[in-house]
């Protein structure tokens, strides 16, 4: 048997590391009653509106028995903003078994880039749905590289040309609800991106903002006050479309509120996450670049991020050429295949446009862990702490992968034979 086939493939039911959250009915203003919603789902798949996150785990068994895994999952909110409805295991895993296993057995493993593409091809016309692509193509990668004896970021660097990455990339952490306990550990920790904030309700956003403009405030308060002397965090909030929809999708005003954000907080870099949900890939591309346009006429520290109806990889490409953002979220779930987030990130970078390796609370820390490698590879501007909402468990996942990781590249690279 050929060291590059994939001689069996198992699979195993799992958890992912939060819950999937009905964006539509916490807009809509669901109460919360402890930690659970109260009332009735309005998108479609929900059942009620948070759920216990799931996962599809896939395993190659290699030809020498070595077993080799990947993670297949959705987003915490699934089915909002042109994203794949929520993750249901039962059909997820009947699809895998009748279409995507008998291609795996069939694909030369060693060759991770053109495995991804025979084995995630479309089917009746259409891509496999997102989370299929997300788990197999982390599988996929980490068979070439047992096949290989090296590193994921090794596979990934010689698929797209590029030189052995040296520097780490900056770790960005997100707080869930319990903003106030999250950020300290942030802040204890000198995470260099912070805090995500969950600004998901009108209750968070405030009247005009001031709720949020409040909060920004404190962080940077609570920085000075706990921070190692010299801590100066990039601060990045995701509003969820809250600016536009309490203040409206004018774009001077929006760009208003955003740099009167900024001016509260002077000498900080400020990141605002979708700060309005134009509703469609198009409409948000041509409102973002208006907005982005403003704020930098303005000099301003702010810097627009896009993520909702900026999903695939073609999307990126459209927000990156378009200069519709500063920064683009790529949620790795979303995106689909792990080949689209790589070659995302290099999108990003040739258009001189940041590129935010991101994700879902809802991960998985196999799904982590291959971030970590296709960021260090392609040298993305940062990386989110997942999985879940922790903030602990995120950081040390990311970060000690990330560092196992440089110090292995740093071996071989004291290891390669001087040339003379």
């Amino acid at each position: 048997m050929k060291n590059s086939t994939v001689k069996d493939v198992i699979l195993a039911p799992g958890n992912g590391s939060f819950f999937y959250d009905d964006q539509a009915a916490i807009r809509a203003g669901a109460a919360q009653d402890g930690f659970r919603y109260v009332g009735a789902p309005l998108t479609r798949g929900f059942t009620t509106i948070r759920m216990p996150s799931r996962s599809l785990s896939i395993g190659l068994v290699m030809s020498d028995d070595t077993i080799v895994w990947g993670d297949m999952m959705n987003v915490q909110y699934s089915g909002a903003g042109g994203r794949d409805p929520v993750f249901q295991v039962d059909t997820i895993e009947a699809l895998t078994r009748s279409v995507v296993i008998p291609r795996i057995l069939a694909c030369d493993a060693s060759n991770f880039v053109g495995a991804c593409e025979s084995v995630l091809a479309f089917h009746e016309n259409k891509r496999l749905p997102l989370a299929i692509e997300y788990g197999v193509s982390q599988a996929l990668l980490r068979a070439a590289a047992h096949i290989s004896r090296i590193t994921l970021a090794e596979v990934v660097c010689s698929e797209y040309d590029l030189p052995l990455p040296q520097k780490p990339v900056p770790l960005y952490a997100q707080s869930g609800d319990a903003r106030e306990i999250n950020v300290d550990k942030m802040i204890l920790k000198s995470v260099d991106v912070l805090p995500h904030g969950l600004i998901n309700s009108r209750e968070k956003f405030g009247a005009s903002g001031e709720r949020f403009r409040d909060f920004v405030k404190w962080v940077v308060r609570r920085t000075r006050e706990i921070g190692e002397p010299g801590y100066h965090p990039v601060l990045h909030f995701d509003v969820y479309g809250w600016i536009g929809l309490e203040i409206g999708l004018d774009t001077q005003k929006i760009a208003d509120f955003i740099a009167r954000v900024a001016d509260d907080v002077p000498g900080y870099r400020l990141h605002i996450e979708c700060p309005a949900d134009y509703g469609s890939t198009e409409a948000q591309l041509v409102e973002y670049a208006k907005i982005v346009e403003i704020l930098d006429r303005r000099g301003t520290e702010a810097r627009v991020v896009v993520d909702e109806q900026c999903n695939t990889l073609a999307d990126i490409r459209l927000f990156a050429e378009a200069k519709a953002a500063h920064l683009v979220q790529i949620k790795m779930p979303d995106v689909g295949s792990i080949t689209d987030s790589a070659r995302a990130v290099l999108v990003c970078r040739e258009n001189g446009v940041g590129a935010y390796l991101g994700g879902s609370c809802t991960e998985t820390d196999l799904s982590a862990r291959v971030a970590v490698n296709i960021a260090v590879a392609t040298q993305a501007d940062m990386i989110l702490a997942k999985p879940g909402m922790g903030v602990d468990e995120g950081i040390s996942i990311v970060g000690n992968e990330q560092s196992r990781l440089l110090s292995v590249l740093a071996y071989r690279r004291s290891q390669a034979p001087v040339r003379i």
